[in-house]
C-alpha cells in the first residue's frame, strides 16, 4: 500500500527511544521527513545517523518535555528544521509506577504538564498550519490502560485517560480540513521502558523478572511481547493519506490482551 507520506514532514516527540524512535523510522521508511527529539542529543544524532544510512530523512533537536519552554521551542524548530508540519506525533514518556493513594499533589502537577498540557498546547500551536494546507495527522500515544486500568500505574492510567475525551472533541473540530486526530494504545511492547516496568514489579513483589515477564506473558493471547517494529507499522498507516477517514479512533495493539470490547 502506498501511504501517500512521501515527503510528508513530521515531528515525532519522545523519540530518541523505544515507540517513539520506532514510529519516527517507520514514518522516514515511507519518504517523510521526519524531526526527533527527546532529551539526549548523543542519541538522536545516532538515530539521526542510523535513519539516513537507510536512505531516510531526518533532523532532531534536543528538547525536555518537562521545560516551560518546550512548545515555542518545537514551533521554532518545525519551522526552521522542517518548513511547517504535516504529521504530529504526540508521545511522552510514561510517569513512575506508584498506587493511586501514592499520587502526591507535586507529582500529579509535575506528571501533567508534561504528558497533558504541553501535548495539548503544541497541537494548538501547529494546528492553524494544518488546516490553512487542508491536510494534517495527529496521532496521540497513550496506553491501554485508558481501557483497562493497568495496577501499579495509577498516574499513567488518570493522565493518558485525560487525553482520551481531549482528541474526541479535537478530531471532530478539525476533521472538514482533511486533519485525523486518532489514539494509539501499546500494550505490552518490548521496550526499555517495559524492561524498567518489569522490574519495579519484581522488586515489589519479590520475583524475578523472569518471572514477571513469563506471568505477563501468560496473559497475552498472543503468547508474546510486541515487537516496535509491528506498532510502529499501525502508526505509519494512522499518520497516512489512505488512513483520511479514520479519526476520533483509539488502535489497540496489543496482542489481543484487552479484555474489553
Amino acid at each position: 500500500m502506498d501511504l501517500g507520506i512521501s515527503a510528508k514532514r513530521a515531528l515525532v516527540l519522545a523519540s530518541s527511544r523505544g515507540l517513539g524512535l520506532g514510529i519516527a523510522r517507520a514514518l522516514a521508511a515511507e519518504g517523510a521527513h521526519v524531526l526527533l527529539c527527546g532529551r539526549s542529543a548523543d542519541r538522536l544524532a545516532a538515530n539521526v545517523a542510523a535513519i539516513e544510512a537507510e536512505g531516510g530523512k531526518a533532523d532532531y533537536v534536543a528538547a525536555d518535555l518537562t521545560d516551560a519552554g518546550f512548545v515555542p521551542a518545537m514551533v521554532e524548530a518545525v519551522a526552521a528544521k522542517l518548513g511547517g508540519i504535516d504529521i504530529l506525533v504526540n508521545n511522552t514518556g510514561g510517569p513512575t509506577p506508584g498506587t493511586a493513594e501514592e499520587m502526591t499533589p507535586e507529582k500529579l502537577d509535575g506528571f501533567f504538564q508534561s504528558m497533558v498540557v504541553r501535548v495539548i498546547t503544541l497541537t494548538n500551536a501547529l494546528l492553524p498550519q494544518m488546516r490553512a494546507q487542508g491536510f494534517g495527522r495527529i496521532l496521540t500515544v497513550a496506553s491501554s490502560g485508558v481501557f483497562e486500568p493497568i495496577p501499579n500505574l495509577a498516574l499513567s492510567n488518570t493522565l493518558r485517560s485525560a487525553l482520551v475525551g481531549w482528541n474526541k472533541t479535537l478530531a471532530t473540530e478539525v476533521a472538514g480540513f482533511d486533519i485525523t486526530a486518532n489514539m494509539l494504545l501499546p500494550g505490552r511492547i518490548h521496550t526499555d521502558r517495559i524492561e524498567e516496568l518489569d522490574g519495579a514489579n519484581a522488586a515489589r513483589s519479590g520475583r524475578t523478572i523472569e518471572e514477571v515477564r513469563a506471568a505477563s506473558v501468560k496473559t497475552i493471547p498472543a503468547g508474546r511481547l510486541g515487537r516496535v517494529e509491528e506498532f510502529a507499522a499501525a502508526a505509519a498507516f494512522l499518520c497516512s493519506v489512505p488512513a483520511s477517514y479514520v479519526t476520533g479512533t483509539m488502535l489497540r495493539v496489543d496482542g489481543g490482551a484487552a479484555r474489553s470490547i
